[in-house]
Parts: C-alpha cells; sequence; structure tokens
C-alpha cells in the first residue's frame, strides 16, 4: 500500500506499506480480519511483515487448525509457547476478536467495555527536509482538524523544529518521538526540550531499555512515555515500579493482541498512569480496532490514529476512517470490528496469497 508522502522517522524512510492481512473463515461461515502490523524493515522491532508470515505459516496457523477455539484466552494459551513475535500473534487473535463480535452481534467496543462514539486523535509527522517545510506540513494537520501534533525528532533536528512550530502554535498540543535514538549522555540537550510544554517526549532512549528512563523520568519536568519498551503488561509494571514513565503508548499489536493491551490499560488506571493509543501505520482493519480500543477510560491523552487518508489514497476497508472536526475520531459500531473489506482494492495490492484449510 503506497503512502501519501514518505514517512520519516529518526532511524529510516518508508515508501510503502508491506503488511500481512489475516483472514479467518470458520466451519460455520463466519468471518474475521486481522492485520500484523510489523514493519518490512527490523527498526521499530526485530519484527517484519517477513518473520510474521513465517510465524504464521510455521506456527500459529497449524496450531488453529488442529484446535477449538470458543475463546481469545483460548487462543493466547494455543500461542503461549511462543517466545515474542507479538506482531504475528496478534493479527490472528483480531480476527478472531471480529467473528466472535459477529457471532454476538456485539461490536468490539461493547466487547471489551469500551464507551462513547468518538475518541480524541492526532497526528504523527515524520521528520522534513527543512523546520520550514515541517512548520508547512504542521499546519496542513491543523486546517485539517487535528489538534495535537506529534513531531518525530533525532540529534540535530529536534529543537529546530520543535521551536518553529511552538513559535506559530504557542497553544497547540504538542509532542515528540525519539524512536529509540538518544541516550542517556544526550541529557543536558533533552533538558532544553522543557521549555516548549510539550505533552510528552516518547521512547527518547534504546527500544528495549527501561533503567535509563527511570534515571531520566525525575530529571525532566517534560514527562517521558515509553512506547517500544512495553512489550507485556510485565513491562509495564517494571516501568512504573522503577518510575520510567509517567505515561505509557499502547499499541495492541507491539504487547500481541488486544488482551494484553486490555491488562496493560487496566493496570496503569490503578496507578494513575495515563495511557494513549498508538499506531502502527495500520489499514482500516488495524485502524478501525485501535479506535474501539481507544475508547477504554483509561486513554486520556489523543492517539496516533489518524484518518486513513494520512497514510493511503486507497484502504482496505469500505468506509475508511475520517477525522471529525472536533479532532476525534468516530467509534466504529457493527458487529466485530465494524468493518467491511473492499475486496477490488485488496486484490489490486495483494502481492502473495496462501490458504490453509483444517483436514
Amino acid at each position: 500500500m503506497p503512502y501519501v508522502v514518505p514517512f520519516t522517522t529518526s532511524r529510516w524512510t518508508e515508501m510503502v506499506r508491506e503488511v500481512v492481512i489475516v483472514e479467518l473463515r470458520t466451519t460455520d461461515g463466519v468471518t474475521g480480519w486481522g492485520e500484523c502490523t510489523a514493519p518490512k524493515v527490523p527498526g521499530y522491532c526485530y519484527e517484519t511483515y517477513k518473520t510474521n508470515w513465517v510465524i504464521l505459516e510455521d506456527f500459529i496457523v497449524p496450531a488453529l487448525l488442529s484446535a477449538e477455539i470458543n475463546s481469545i484466552s483460548d487462543y493466547e494459551g494455543l500461542v503461549s509457547h511462543i517466545t515474542w513475535h507479538n506482531m504475528a500473534k496478534a493479527g490472528p487473535q483480531l480476527a478472531l476478536w471480529d467473528i466472535f463480535g459477529k457471532r454476538e452481534n456485539r461490536s468490539l467496543q461493547e466487547m471489551i467495555g469500551g464507551s462513547g462514539e468518538q475518541v480524541k486523535v492526532g497526528v504523527s509527522v515524520g521528520i522534513q527536509d527543512t523546520p520550514t517545510k515541517l512548520l508547512e506540513v504542521v499546519e496542513g494537520y491543523l486546517a485539517d482538524g487535528y489538534a495535537r501534533i506529534k513531531l518525530k525528532v533525532r540529534p540535530g533536528r529536534d529543537l529546530s523544529e520543535i521551536d518553529v512550530v511552538r513559535q506559530h502554535h504557542p497553544k497547540v498540543m504538542l509532542q515528540v518521538d525519539g524512536n529509540s535514538v538518544y541516550r542517556l549522555d544526550d541529557l543536558e540537550h533533552l533538558k532544553e526540550f522543557d521549555q516548549y510544554d510539550l505533552l510528552l517526549i516518547e521512547q527518547p532512549f534504546a527500544q528495549d531499555d527501561i533503567i535509563d528512563h527511570a534515571k531520566l523520568c525525575p530529571r525532566l519536568r517534560t514527562p517521558v512515555c515509553l512506547d517500544e519498551s512495553i512489550t507485556s503488561l510485565k513491562h509495564a509494571q517494571w516501568a512504573i515500579e522503577l518510575g520510567a514513565a509517567k505515561i505509557i503508548n499502547i499499541k495492541p499489536p507491539r504487547v500481541s493482541g488486544i488482551s494484553e493491551a486490555i491488562r496493560i490499560h487496566d493496570y496503569c488506571r490503578q496507578n494513575d498512569i495515563p495511557v494513549w493509543m498508538g499506531g502502527m501505520i495500520e489499514a482500516g482493519i488495524g485502524r478501525a480496532a485501535n479506535a474501539a480500543v481507544a475508547s477504554l477510560p483509561g486513554f486520556s491523552l489523543p492517539g496516533d490514529i489518524s484518518a486513513s487518508s494520512r497514510y493511503y489514497r486507497e484502504d482496505l476497508v469500505e468506509e475508511p476512517l475520517t477525522i471529525n472536526a472536533d479532532s476525534t475520531m468516530t467509534v466504529p459500531t457493527g458487529p466485530g470490528l465494524g468493518i467491511a473489506i473492499n475486496s477490488k482494492v485488496l486484490d489490486r495490492v495483494t502481492v502473495h496469497r496462501e490458504t490453509f484449510r483444517a483436514h
């Protein structure tokens, strides 16, 4: 799925989204859709869409075809012997949520206990050629209705970018994302971020780090948020216990699926830690699920869900998700994920397909 514009983070640039889509069909004719969100290159994490495919084909699919699955917990038990590979596990789990919702004629939001017709959303802005170009892009998103802006930053491309946006938009909700490129030696530099009244700084240190974030967190006024470091409830518990984060980003695929995301949400809420919904540049399948999960009460900050058109000219669903004028997104209310697949678009962008059947 080609991007509308290239997306540049602190560590890589992507021109196109390559993703594994999972379609599950039950013996009684119910179809569920899921999305494995690992990127093309192992930058954000060690997983890629190719490793997702291998884990699905060699381990998860054979297990699914040989078992009777009556609940999400059945599925979690079925794949619990597979170490890590959370994004591979999350795809079929999402399809199962879709199936169970359709069987029960309940939306995902209803099944998980979310509420409200809309959720607050923001937009993630990649690194641009110049601060001036960045300002132009940001103002375009503000005109689209986004009230919260997240800037991708890296050393040498951070203070000038933050400064130009803040000078021109002193009241806008603004946060930054380091995608793991800073180190503890950058402490004095990171302290300069405090002057800009940021909502948060997301994952400045290494993607598997909690200890150095715990050293950083009390030394900044800007709240530190963890993303890549939180791959399970246990990691969230460690981070909170050590004081490594004041805010946590929850991405269901990163933590193996919606069930673990809910457990992390519940734990953070019990400990007064705000959470917000991250994004993995999902197609409409995962994007619809993210909107539903973001309607849980602990999601108090705008999420990186964004309209489908932020990234794609064509989405895989019949009714792509859009942003409302008040920087919210309407949560799908149909059974399951509440989406219908656009089969023409799916067929057009599909480059490989395999079908597996139980015998």
